[in-house]
Protein backbone atom coordinates (compact mmCIF):
# COMPACT_ATOMS: atom_id res chain seq x y z
CA UNK A 1 0.00 0.00 0.00
CA UNK A 2 1.21 3.43 -1.29
CA UNK A 3 1.62 5.90 1.58
CA UNK A 4 0.54 8.84 -1.23
CA UNK A 5 -2.46 6.78 -1.22
CA UNK A 6 -5.89 7.96 -0.20
CA UNK A 7 -7.29 4.96 1.17
CA UNK A 8 -10.95 4.59 3.44
CA UNK A 9 -12.93 1.84 4.44
CA UNK A 10 -16.59 2.71 3.14
CA UNK A 11 -18.96 3.42 5.68
CA UNK A 12 -20.70 0.27 5.50
CA UNK A 13 -17.50 -2.58 5.96
CA UNK A 14 -16.75 0.36 8.98
CA UNK A 15 -20.04 -0.22 10.35
CA UNK A 16 -19.69 -3.71 10.54
CA UNK A 17 -16.12 -3.62 12.16
CA UNK A 18 -18.20 -0.78 14.80
CA UNK A 19 -21.13 -3.63 15.28
CA UNK A 20 -18.61 -6.50 16.70
CA UNK A 21 -16.78 -4.80 19.26
CA UNK A 22 -20.08 -2.91 20.73
CA UNK A 23 -21.51 -5.94 20.42
CA UNK A 24 -19.04 -7.82 22.84
CA UNK A 25 -18.36 -5.00 24.76
CA UNK A 26 -22.33 -4.21 25.62
CA UNK A 27 -22.86 -7.58 25.98
CA UNK A 28 -20.02 -8.34 28.21
CA UNK A 29 -21.87 -5.30 30.68
CA UNK A 30 -24.82 -6.44 30.64
CA UNK A 31 -23.74 -9.78 32.05
CA UNK A 32 -21.72 -7.95 34.77
CA UNK A 33 -25.43 -6.54 35.50
CA UNK A 34 -27.35 -9.69 36.33
CA UNK A 35 -25.13 -12.04 37.29
CA UNK A 36 -25.16 -10.68 40.84
CA UNK A 37 -28.79 -11.58 41.03
CA UNK A 38 -28.96 -14.63 38.84
CA UNK A 39 -26.01 -15.90 41.89
CA UNK A 40 -28.95 -14.81 44.72
CA UNK A 41 -31.36 -16.78 43.20
CA UNK A 42 -29.22 -19.87 42.66
CA UNK A 43 -28.67 -19.68 46.13
CA UNK A 44 -24.87 -19.87 46.18
CA UNK A 45 -21.79 -17.79 47.60
CA UNK A 46 -21.15 -14.37 46.32
CA UNK A 47 -17.44 -16.08 45.82
CA UNK A 48 -18.26 -18.69 43.21
CA UNK A 49 -20.12 -15.90 41.06
CA UNK A 50 -16.72 -14.29 40.45
CA UNK A 51 -14.75 -17.30 40.46
CA UNK A 52 -16.74 -18.01 37.44
CA UNK A 53 -15.08 -15.42 34.72
CA UNK A 54 -11.83 -16.46 36.17
CA UNK A 55 -11.26 -18.96 33.95
CA UNK A 56 -12.27 -17.44 31.16
CA UNK A 57 -10.28 -14.35 31.92
CA UNK A 58 -6.91 -16.50 32.16
CA UNK A 59 -7.89 -17.99 28.82
CA UNK A 60 -8.37 -14.93 27.34
CA UNK A 61 -4.65 -13.54 28.51
CA UNK A 62 -3.43 -16.78 27.39
CA UNK A 63 -4.69 -16.81 24.11
CA UNK A 64 -5.15 -13.79 22.32
CA UNK A 65 -1.57 -13.02 21.56
CA UNK A 66 -2.11 -16.56 19.38
CA UNK A 67 -5.19 -15.59 18.06
CA UNK A 68 -3.22 -12.13 17.10
CA UNK A 69 -0.75 -14.17 15.02
CA UNK A 70 -2.81 -16.18 13.46
CA UNK A 71 -4.86 -13.68 11.79
CA UNK A 72 -1.76 -12.76 10.25
CA UNK A 73 -2.43 -16.27 8.45
CA UNK A 74 -5.62 -17.20 8.04
CA UNK A 75 -7.04 -13.34 7.11
CA UNK A 76 -8.84 -10.66 9.58
CA UNK A 77 -12.40 -11.65 8.65
CA UNK A 78 -11.67 -15.41 9.44
CA UNK A 79 -10.64 -14.67 13.27
CA UNK A 80 -13.76 -11.98 13.45
CA UNK A 81 -16.32 -14.42 12.34
CA UNK A 82 -14.28 -16.61 14.85
CA UNK A 83 -15.11 -14.66 18.22
CA UNK A 84 -18.34 -13.26 17.07
CA UNK A 85 -19.62 -16.90 16.66
CA UNK A 86 -17.40 -17.91 19.63
CA UNK A 87 -19.82 -14.83 21.54
CA UNK A 88 -22.63 -15.96 20.17
CA UNK A 89 -22.23 -19.94 21.23
CA UNK A 90 -21.17 -18.65 24.42
CA UNK A 91 -23.69 -16.55 25.55
CA UNK A 92 -26.76 -18.66 24.65
CA UNK A 93 -24.94 -21.89 26.06
CA UNK A 94 -24.40 -19.38 29.15
CA UNK A 95 -28.11 -18.23 28.70
CA UNK A 96 -29.24 -22.09 28.69
CA UNK A 97 -27.61 -23.29 31.62
CA UNK A 98 -29.12 -20.33 33.53
CA UNK A 99 -32.56 -20.82 32.44
CA UNK A 100 -32.81 -24.33 33.66
CA UNK A 101 -30.57 -24.11 36.58
CA UNK A 102 -32.79 -21.10 38.14
CA UNK A 103 -35.76 -23.37 37.39
CA UNK A 104 -33.85 -26.02 39.62
CA UNK A 105 -33.09 -28.49 36.70
CA UNK A 106 -29.58 -28.32 38.61
CA UNK A 107 -28.33 -27.41 41.75
CA UNK A 108 -26.89 -24.09 42.30
CA UNK A 109 -23.37 -25.05 42.24
CA UNK A 110 -23.52 -27.24 39.09
CA UNK A 111 -25.45 -24.38 37.85
CA UNK A 112 -22.51 -22.01 37.88
CA UNK A 113 -19.84 -24.67 37.02
CA UNK A 114 -21.70 -25.32 34.24
CA UNK A 115 -21.85 -21.77 33.27
CA UNK A 116 -18.16 -21.20 34.23
CA UNK A 117 -17.57 -23.71 31.15
CA UNK A 118 -19.67 -21.96 28.58
CA UNK A 119 -18.16 -19.04 29.39
CA UNK A 120 -14.48 -20.41 28.02
CA UNK A 121 -15.57 -20.86 25.27
CA UNK A 122 -15.76 -16.56 25.08
CA UNK A 123 -12.56 -16.88 26.61
CA UNK A 124 -10.78 -18.79 24.07
CA UNK A 125 -12.12 -17.68 20.97
CA UNK A 126 -14.00 -14.64 21.46
CA UNK A 127 -10.40 -12.74 21.70
CA UNK A 128 -9.63 -13.68 18.33
CA UNK A 129 -12.22 -10.86 16.85
CA UNK A 130 -10.38 -7.32 18.54
CA UNK A 131 -6.70 -7.68 17.37
CA UNK A 132 -7.80 -8.80 13.98
CA UNK A 133 -9.97 -5.54 13.84
CA UNK A 134 -7.96 -3.20 14.50
CA UNK A 135 -5.57 -5.23 12.11
CA UNK A 136 -8.26 -4.83 9.37
CA UNK A 137 -8.66 -0.91 9.84
CA UNK A 138 -5.22 -0.25 10.02
CA UNK A 139 -4.30 -2.65 6.74
CA UNK A 140 -7.04 -0.73 4.83
CA UNK A 141 -6.80 3.08 5.40
CA UNK A 142 -4.36 5.66 4.34
CA UNK A 143 -2.06 7.12 7.14
CA UNK A 144 -4.60 10.38 6.96
CA UNK A 145 -7.87 8.36 7.87
CA UNK A 146 -5.89 5.87 9.74
CA UNK A 147 -6.19 7.79 13.45
CA UNK A 148 -10.04 8.73 12.74
CA UNK A 149 -10.71 4.86 11.99
CA UNK A 150 -8.94 3.26 15.24
CA UNK A 151 -10.54 6.16 17.49
CA UNK A 152 -13.95 5.16 15.54
CA UNK A 153 -13.17 1.22 16.93
CA UNK A 154 -11.83 2.41 19.93
CA UNK A 155 -14.47 4.54 20.63
CA UNK A 156 -17.44 1.40 19.74
CA UNK A 157 -16.41 -0.44 22.53
CA UNK A 158 -16.28 2.72 24.95
CA UNK A 159 -19.39 3.01 24.16
CA UNK A 160 -20.80 -0.22 24.24
CA UNK A 161 -19.55 -0.53 28.04
CA UNK A 162 -22.02 2.27 28.45
CA UNK A 163 -25.19 0.96 27.02
CA UNK A 164 -24.67 -2.56 28.00
CA UNK A 165 -25.94 -1.39 31.91
CA UNK A 166 -28.07 0.88 30.20
CA UNK A 167 -30.21 -1.85 28.36
CA UNK A 168 -29.52 -4.91 30.86
CA UNK A 169 -33.26 -3.67 33.11
CA UNK A 170 -34.80 -3.43 29.66
CA UNK A 171 -33.96 -7.04 28.51
CA UNK A 172 -35.44 -8.68 31.47
CA UNK A 173 -37.77 -10.29 29.76
CA UNK A 174 -41.35 -11.96 30.76
CA UNK A 175 -40.88 -15.83 30.37
CA UNK A 176 -37.11 -15.84 30.75
CA UNK A 177 -36.82 -13.57 33.07
CA UNK A 178 -32.74 -12.55 34.06
CA UNK A 179 -31.71 -14.19 31.39
CA UNK A 180 -32.82 -11.94 28.31
CA UNK A 181 -29.78 -10.34 27.90
CA UNK A 182 -28.01 -13.32 27.03
CA UNK A 183 -30.80 -14.47 24.45
CA UNK A 184 -30.82 -10.78 23.08
CA UNK A 185 -27.48 -10.75 22.56
CA UNK A 186 -26.63 -13.96 21.30
CA UNK A 187 -29.11 -13.48 18.65
CA UNK A 188 -27.64 -10.00 17.82
CA UNK A 189 -24.14 -11.49 17.99
CA UNK A 190 -25.47 -13.98 15.49
CA UNK A 191 -26.93 -11.22 13.14
CA UNK A 192 -23.18 -9.32 13.35
CA UNK A 193 -21.86 -12.62 12.40
CA UNK A 194 -23.93 -13.29 8.91
CA UNK A 195 -23.56 -9.69 7.90
CA UNK A 196 -20.17 -10.06 8.73
CA UNK A 197 -19.87 -12.64 6.30
CA UNK A 198 -22.11 -11.96 3.80
CA UNK A 199 -21.36 -7.87 3.51
CA UNK A 200 -17.01 -8.01 4.51
CA UNK A 201 -15.06 -8.82 1.79
CA UNK A 202 -12.47 -11.72 1.98
CA UNK A 203 -8.90 -10.15 2.98
CA UNK A 204 -4.99 -11.06 2.16
CA UNK A 205 -2.89 -10.25 5.48
CA UNK A 206 -0.63 -7.80 4.06
CA UNK A 207 0.08 -6.52 7.65
CA UNK A 208 1.38 -7.76 10.91
CA UNK A 209 -1.67 -7.15 13.66
CA UNK A 210 -0.30 -5.48 15.86
CA UNK A 211 -2.36 -3.62 17.74
CA UNK A 212 -2.53 -3.68 21.45
CA UNK A 213 -4.16 -7.21 22.63
CA UNK A 214 -7.37 -6.18 24.74
CA UNK A 215 -7.93 -7.75 28.22
CA UNK A 216 -11.46 -9.20 28.75
CA UNK A 217 -13.70 -6.95 28.04
CA UNK A 218 -16.52 -7.67 30.55
CA UNK A 219 -16.28 -4.61 33.04
CA UNK A 220 -17.28 -1.30 32.37
CA UNK A 221 -13.45 -0.24 32.95
CA UNK A 222 -11.68 -2.28 30.41
CA UNK A 223 -9.39 -0.05 28.88
CA UNK A 224 -8.83 -0.68 25.12
CA UNK A 225 -5.54 1.58 23.77
CA UNK A 226 -5.13 1.12 19.87
CA UNK A 227 -1.59 2.29 18.40
CA UNK A 228 -2.25 5.55 16.92
CA UNK A 229 -0.69 7.07 13.67
CA UNK A 230 1.82 8.22 14.57
CA UNK A 231 5.68 8.30 12.64
CA UNK A 232 7.21 5.85 14.99
CA UNK A 233 3.69 3.72 16.08
CA UNK A 234 1.59 2.85 13.27
CA UNK A 235 0.69 -0.52 13.03
CA UNK A 236 2.29 -1.40 9.53
CA UNK A 237 5.20 0.62 10.54
CA UNK A 238 6.50 -0.51 13.97
CA UNK A 239 10.17 -1.07 14.14
CA UNK A 240 11.37 -4.57 14.07
CA UNK A 241 12.16 -6.16 17.19
CA UNK A 242 15.98 -6.56 17.74
CA UNK A 243 17.21 -9.86 17.21
CA UNK A 244 17.79 -11.88 20.40
CA UNK A 245 20.82 -13.84 20.76
CA UNK A 246 20.51 -16.30 23.79
CA UNK A 247 17.30 -14.60 25.28
CA UNK A 248 19.83 -11.44 26.47
CA UNK A 249 17.68 -8.88 24.71
CA UNK A 250 14.54 -10.03 25.89
CA UNK A 251 12.96 -7.60 28.16
CA UNK A 252 12.26 -8.97 31.26
CA UNK A 253 9.63 -8.43 34.24
CA UNK A 254 12.52 -7.53 36.43
CA UNK A 255 13.72 -4.99 34.18
CA UNK A 256 14.91 -1.98 36.45
CA UNK A 257 13.36 0.27 33.76
CA UNK A 258 9.99 -1.17 34.28
CA UNK A 259 10.05 -2.34 37.79
CA UNK A 260 8.42 0.80 39.56
CA UNK A 261 5.43 1.16 36.96
CA UNK A 262 4.68 -2.57 36.46
CA UNK A 263 4.52 -2.52 40.41
CA UNK A 264 2.07 0.26 39.69
CA UNK A 265 0.53 -1.67 37.31
CA UNK A 266 -0.61 -4.84 39.54
CA UNK A 267 -1.37 -2.84 42.86
CA UNK A 268 -3.80 -0.55 40.66
CA UNK A 269 -5.41 -3.44 38.72
CA UNK A 270 -6.10 -5.11 41.97
CA UNK A 271 -7.60 -2.20 43.40
CA UNK A 272 -9.92 -1.78 40.37
CA UNK A 273 -10.95 -5.58 40.01
CA UNK A 274 -11.49 -5.67 44.02
CA UNK A 275 -14.18 -3.02 43.57
CA UNK A 276 -15.66 -4.29 40.35
CA UNK A 277 -16.34 -7.52 41.99
CA UNK A 278 -17.62 -6.74 44.91
CA UNK A 279 -19.77 -3.39 43.68
CA UNK A 280 -23.33 -5.62 42.37
CA UNK A 281 -23.39 -7.76 45.87
CA UNK A 282 -22.49 -4.41 47.92
CA UNK A 283 -25.96 -2.98 46.14
CA UNK A 284 -27.83 -6.06 46.92
CA UNK A 285 -26.91 -5.80 50.31
CA UNK A 286 -26.96 -1.85 50.84
CA UNK A 287 -30.41 -1.46 49.08
CA UNK A 288 -32.00 -4.70 50.93
CA UNK A 289 -32.54 -6.77 47.38
CA UNK A 290 -31.50 -9.71 48.62
CA UNK A 291 -35.11 -11.07 48.90
CA UNK A 292 -35.89 -9.24 45.42
CA UNK A 293 -32.69 -9.96 42.95
CA UNK A 294 -34.62 -9.02 40.51
CA UNK A 295 -35.30 -5.44 41.31
CA UNK A 296 -31.32 -5.19 42.00
CA UNK A 297 -30.32 -5.35 37.51
CA UNK A 298 -31.59 -1.88 37.54
CA UNK A 299 -29.34 -0.35 40.45
CA UNK A 300 -26.40 -1.92 39.42
CA UNK A 301 -26.61 -1.34 36.08
CA UNK A 302 -26.97 2.28 36.79
CA UNK A 303 -24.04 2.27 38.80
CA UNK A 304 -21.96 0.71 35.87
CA UNK A 305 -23.37 2.64 33.89
CA UNK A 306 -22.37 5.95 35.54
CA UNK A 307 -18.58 4.05 35.89
CA UNK A 308 -17.89 3.48 32.30
CA UNK A 309 -19.44 6.85 31.69
CA UNK A 310 -16.47 8.74 34.13
CA UNK A 311 -14.12 6.20 32.67
CA UNK A 312 -14.51 7.60 29.01
CA UNK A 313 -14.62 10.93 30.56
CA UNK A 314 -11.10 10.46 31.88
CA UNK A 315 -9.44 8.44 28.97
CA UNK A 316 -11.05 10.88 26.36
CA UNK A 317 -11.91 14.42 27.91
CA UNK A 318 -9.28 14.55 30.95
CA UNK A 319 -6.18 13.20 29.41
CA UNK A 320 -5.84 14.88 26.21
CA UNK A 321 -7.50 18.48 27.30
CA UNK A 322 -5.35 18.79 30.34
CA UNK A 323 -1.91 17.07 28.85
CA UNK A 324 -1.49 14.44 32.01
CA UNK A 325 1.95 12.92 31.52
CA UNK A 326 2.24 8.99 32.18
CA UNK A 327 3.11 10.17 36.70
CA UNK A 328 0.88 12.54 36.76
CA UNK A 329 -2.61 10.64 35.44
CA UNK A 330 -1.28 8.18 37.96
CA UNK A 331 -1.19 10.13 40.93
CA UNK A 332 -4.40 11.96 40.40
CA UNK A 333 -6.21 8.78 39.16
CA UNK A 334 -5.28 6.89 42.43
CA UNK A 335 -5.84 10.09 44.57
CA UNK A 336 -9.48 10.07 43.18
CA UNK A 337 -9.67 6.12 43.68
CA UNK A 338 -8.92 6.74 47.47
CA UNK A 339 -11.80 9.53 47.77
CA UNK A 340 -14.22 7.73 46.08
CA UNK A 341 -13.93 4.53 48.29
CA UNK A 342 -15.26 6.32 51.23
CA UNK A 343 -18.58 6.84 49.94
CA UNK A 344 -18.83 3.41 48.45
CA UNK A 345 -18.14 2.34 51.94
CA UNK A 346 -20.68 5.07 54.33
CA UNK A 347 -22.87 5.59 51.42
CA UNK A 348 -26.34 4.10 52.83
CA UNK A 349 -28.24 4.89 49.33
CA UNK A 350 -28.02 4.80 45.39
CA UNK A 351 -27.14 8.11 44.50
CA UNK A 352 -24.05 7.95 47.06
CA UNK A 353 -22.78 4.31 45.93
CA UNK A 354 -22.90 5.95 42.26
CA UNK A 355 -20.98 8.64 43.10
CA UNK A 356 -18.10 7.19 44.80
CA UNK A 357 -17.80 4.93 42.47
CA UNK A 358 -17.81 7.05 39.47
CA UNK A 359 -14.98 9.36 41.34
CA UNK A 360 -13.48 5.46 41.09
CA UNK A 361 -13.78 4.99 37.90
CA UNK A 362 -12.95 8.07 36.73
CA UNK A 363 -9.92 7.98 39.31
CA UNK A 364 -9.38 4.32 37.33
CA UNK A 365 -9.59 6.07 33.76
CA UNK A 366 -6.99 8.38 34.24
CA UNK A 367 -4.53 6.11 36.23
CA UNK A 368 -5.40 2.86 32.87
CA UNK A 369 -3.83 4.91 30.50
CA UNK A 370 -0.91 6.18 32.68
CA UNK A 371 0.80 3.16 34.10
CA UNK A 372 0.39 1.56 30.55
CA UNK A 373 1.87 5.11 28.65
CA UNK A 374 4.96 5.16 31.46
CA UNK A 375 5.66 1.38 30.97
CA UNK A 376 5.92 2.09 27.01
CA UNK A 377 8.31 5.50 27.88
CA UNK A 378 10.43 3.51 29.72
CA UNK A 379 11.83 1.11 27.24
CA UNK A 380 13.25 1.90 24.02
CA UNK A 381 11.76 2.13 20.27
CA UNK A 382 12.55 -1.19 19.68
CA UNK A 383 11.09 -2.93 23.03
CA UNK A 384 7.51 -1.59 22.33
CA UNK A 385 6.23 -4.75 21.26
CA UNK A 386 7.68 -6.77 24.32
CA UNK A 387 7.00 -3.83 26.60
CA UNK A 388 3.17 -3.91 25.73
CA UNK A 389 2.92 -7.38 25.98
CA UNK A 390 3.93 -7.41 29.48
CA UNK A 391 1.59 -4.69 29.79
CA UNK A 392 -1.72 -6.76 28.69
CA UNK A 393 -0.21 -9.82 30.98
CA UNK A 394 -0.28 -7.25 34.09
CA UNK A 395 -3.62 -6.16 33.13
CA UNK A 396 -5.26 -9.22 32.32
CA UNK A 397 -4.03 -10.51 35.75
CA UNK A 398 -5.41 -8.24 37.99
CA UNK A 399 -9.12 -10.36 37.02
CA UNK A 400 -8.34 -14.02 37.02
CA UNK A 401 -8.69 -14.38 40.68
CA UNK A 402 -9.08 -10.81 42.49
CA UNK A 403 -12.08 -10.28 42.11
CA UNK A 404 -13.22 -13.44 44.03
CA UNK A 405 -10.75 -12.80 46.87
CA UNK A 406 -12.02 -9.22 47.75
CA UNK A 407 -15.69 -11.07 47.36
CA UNK A 408 -14.66 -13.38 49.67
CA UNK A 409 -13.08 -10.45 52.10
CA UNK A 410 -16.21 -8.55 51.71
CA UNK A 411 -18.65 -11.76 52.63
CA UNK A 412 -16.47 -11.75 56.10
CA UNK A 413 -16.33 -8.34 56.97
CA UNK A 414 -16.86 -5.51 54.05
CA UNK A 415 -14.38 -3.02 55.87
CA UNK A 416 -11.29 -6.09 54.73
CA UNK A 417 -12.34 -5.28 51.32
CA UNK A 418 -12.17 -1.23 51.80
CA UNK A 419 -9.14 -1.11 53.29
CA UNK A 420 -7.19 -3.75 51.35
CA UNK A 421 -8.59 -1.26 48.21
CA UNK A 422 -7.44 1.87 50.32
CA UNK A 423 -3.93 0.44 50.85
CA UNK A 424 -3.62 -0.82 47.34
CA UNK A 425 -4.24 2.26 46.37
CA UNK A 426 -2.20 4.20 48.71
CA UNK A 427 0.90 2.01 47.85
CA UNK A 428 0.37 3.62 44.28
CA UNK A 429 0.78 6.40 45.27
CA UNK A 430 3.90 6.36 47.30
CA UNK A 431 5.59 4.23 44.33
CA UNK A 432 4.80 7.30 41.87
CA UNK A 433 5.64 9.85 44.71
CA UNK A 434 9.18 8.06 45.62
CA UNK A 435 10.47 5.64 42.68
CA UNK A 436 9.37 7.18 39.66
CA UNK A 437 10.96 10.46 38.17
CA UNK A 438 8.57 13.44 36.87
CA UNK A 439 6.93 13.55 33.60
CA UNK A 440 9.64 15.90 32.50
CA UNK A 441 12.44 14.30 33.15
CA UNK A 442 10.90 11.22 30.89
CA UNK A 443 12.32 10.23 27.60
CA UNK A 444 10.32 12.38 24.70
CA UNK A 445 9.68 9.67 22.65
CA UNK A 446 6.01 8.48 22.81
CA UNK A 447 4.58 11.46 24.59
CA UNK A 448 2.55 13.01 22.27
CA UNK A 449 0.88 9.68 21.99
CA UNK A 450 0.37 9.55 26.12
CA UNK A 451 -0.87 12.84 26.57
CA UNK A 452 -4.22 12.95 23.55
Amino acid sequence: MSQHESIHLPRGRMALLFAVMLTTAAGNTAMQSVMPSIGTHLGIADVWVSLAYSWSALLWMLLAPFWARRSDRRGRKAMMSLGMAAFALSFALCGTVLFFGLRGAFTGLSTILLFALARSLYGGFGSAAPPAVQAYVASRTSREERTKALSMVSSSFGLGTVLGPALAPLLILPGIGLVGPFAIFALFAVGVLVLLRMRLPDDDPRFSARGEIMEEPFSPSSNPRIVEDDPDGSPDELPEAEPLHGGADRLRWSDPRMRAWLWTGTLGGQAQSILLGVIGFLLLDRLGLRHQPDAAAGPIGLVLMCGAVATLLAQWGLIPTLGLGPRTSTLWGMGLCCVGVVPIALGPDLHTIATGFAICSLGFGLFRPGFTSGASLAVTRREQGQSAGIVAAVNGSAYIVTPAIGVFLYNHSAWLAWVLVEVLALSVLAICLFAIRPDEAMPSHGRSRSRR
